[in-house]
Order: structure tokens, then sequence, then C-alpha cells
């Protein structure tokens, strides 16, 4: 089985964000860093060299392959800052429809800058998820 290559470092979460080029995707992803760890309860750390998650949890699908990865998380990309909703939408469909202008895929959350959406939304959103997530993947 391939090992996941995407795994968490020890690379400072606050020196990650301050080499994202665009200031307002800066500044937003200090923001959402500071929502999501609020909303989850875990602190952010750097995964692999793009992703900031919080929490883990292991895994195991049908086909025997298994890993860890976290229970939620973001990406500040060049065209979005791209939220990480775990369990997917459809258990917080009901948050989308307040949330402001998005777009959104089976578990990933679209977002251009965050004055342009409810932040409170966004941040019950994440921590719903993440309810979610410790209830199907209890910690050991």
């Amino acid at each position: 089985m391939a090992e996941n290559k995407t795994k968490p470092s020890d690379r400072d979460v606050i020196e990650f964000l301050n080499t994202v080029e665009h200031d307002g995707r800066r500044e937003d992803a200090i923001k959402l860093m500071d929502i999501m760890t609020e909303a989850s309860g875990f602190a952010p750390r750097v995964w692999g060299d793009q992703m900031v998650g919080f929490g883990n949890y292991d895994y195991t699908y049908n086909s025997g392959h298994s890993g860890t990865w976290f229970r939620t998380g973001f990406a500040p990309r060049k065209a979005n800052m791209v939220v990480y909703i775990m369990p997917g939408f459809k258990p917080f469909e009901h948050h989308l429809k307040t949330l402001g202008k998005h777009k959104h895929s089976k578990s990933c959350l679209y977002l251009g800058r965050l004055k342009n959406i409810d932040q409170e939304v966004l941040e019950q959103l994440v921590h719903d998820s993440v309810q979610w997530m410790n209830e199907k993947y209890p910690f050991k």
C-alpha cells in the first residue's frame, strides 16, 4: 500500500502563512487560522508544504488503504482559500445557505476574501464538522 505523502510537519504555521504572496490572502489565512483554532479546539499544524490542518484521525478504507489525515484544515491557494470539511457538506447544507459567496465540491469549500462571507457561519460550520468527525472517529 502506498503511504500518504502529505503529513504533518514541524514547520512554524505563522512562518508558512507569511509566505503567502498576496497581501489579502495572507491576512485572510491568518484570520482563518484563528477562526479554525477556536472552532475546532485544535492547534494548527502545517501539513505537507501547502496546508494547515487541525487535529487528526486514522482511517481505513474498504480497500485496506489506511492513513492519518486532519479533521479540518485549509490551504491558501493562489485562486481561492480552500477550507476542508472532511465529512462533506450534506450534513451542513443549512450553513451553506447563509454563508455568503462561495463554491464547494465534495469536501472543499472555495472562498475568495473572508469579507465576502459570514465568518460566524463559517466558524459554526467548522465546529459542527469537527464534532461530526469526533463522533465518527473518536480519540484513542
